[in-house]
């Protein structure tokens, strides 16, 4: 019997229906079915797995509480839907309070995936409330995600931000892209991570809302079990011996076995200051659909900002990459 209940006055009349905490990591794999089944029915053909979920539990923010931070609704004892927050500090050392539900399909529209948003939204103003200065209400929301778009817009969140999901597909004809001078790809290796990770760090720390890194940040990365260094592309300078560009990429097979495709992502792509400019970033990447395309791979998918100041919009375009669909993100200021 489930206990130590959460209280939601505004919650549907449903018979057995209950909402309680976080309860450990016998929760992982019923919250896992959970965000598969309602992302296949926003059409987010994307798959998260149960060690995917302990791992990001595991190196969770500090300060964070997975049992005060996450909300579990249960109907007849059977999980239905979740909510769980969480905060960012952007570079610029603004904080981010942001929040992300799911909810099975089949219990939509009855009020609960509302009772979700104003328990994340309580829980982080209780949070903002124990830091100085102003504070961001902050969530994401797919185009084909109707609901969580709506709700974003009644609630009185603002959009700021638009990120594209692209696709080149096939993997046919790939256009040369040679290697500037003075560069050469070595494998990945695990001595190899904590550069990677400092290099893929730098490379995006002019992008807009970058977060600030933490170690925590660093071992949920390291550690993440859908990592395959097999598919990364890490450019080093022949003369100074450090990284200057990598393509981490990789490949989903949970996803690719529910949906029946045959998708590699393009995850990070990014170039240091000192080597941009020399086609190093086209050269990644079509180095990295070589090697998707080489494990049997049939498309490359990959998300950008729509405004990055970068251009990199306008080189993944140029390599036969397509927009499939819009993301949203939304703000609205805690008072």
């Amino acid at each position: 019997m489930t206990t130590d209940l959460v209280a939601a006055p505004d919650a549907p009349a449903i018979s057995g229906l209950c909402f309680r905490p976080f309860q450990g990591e016998a929760d992982f794999p019923a919250m896992a079915e959970v965000v598969n089944a309602s992302e296949a029915a926003d059409q987010i053909e994307e798959t998260t797995t149960a060690e995917q979920i302990a791992n990001e539990y595991a190196h969770a923010p500090e300060g964070s509480d997975p049992r005060a931070d996450v909300l579990l609704a249960e109907v007849n004892e059977q999980v239905v839907g979740y909510a769980y927050v969480w905060i960012s500090v952007t570079e610029t050392g603004e904080r981010l309070y942001r929040h992300r539900g799911y909810l099975l399909s089949e219990w939509r529209r009855q009020g609960l995936g509302r009772v979700m948003w104003q328990w994340a939204e309580g829980r982080l103003r209780a949070l903002a409330a124990t830091h100085p200065g102003p504070a961001l209400l902050q969530v994401m929301a797919e185009d084909t995600a109707y609901g969580r778009a709506a709700l974003a817009q009644r609630e009185g969140y603002q959009p700021v931000r638009y990120f594209y999901f692209m696709q080149r597909h096939p993997l046919d004809d790939l256009p040369d892209a040679p290697l500037p001078p003075g560069l050469e790809l070595l494998p990945a290796r695990p001595e190899h991570l904590r550069a990677i990770w400092e290099a893929k760090e730098e490379a995006f720390a002019d992008h807009w809302g970058h977060l600030a890194s933490t170690e925590a940040d660093y071992q949920r990365w390291v550690n993440d079990p859908a990592n395959d260094l097999s598919l990364w592309q890490v450019a080093w300078d022949t003369h100074t011996k450090v990284i200057a560009g990598i393509s981490l990429n990789g490949i989903g097979a949970d996803d690719n076995a529910r949906y029946g495709f045959r998708r590699g992502w393009i995850h990070s792509l990014g170039v240091r200051r000192p080597w941009r400019g020399r086609g190093l970033a086209r050269a990644l990447l079509v180095s990295g659909m070589r090697v998707l395309r080489e494990r049997g791979m049939t498309e490359a998918v990959l998300g950008v900002d729509a405004e990055n100041p970068s251009g990199a919009l306008g080189l993944y375009e140029s390599v036969g990459f397509t927009v499939l669909n819009k993301d949203t993100l939304y703000h609205k200021r805690i008072a």
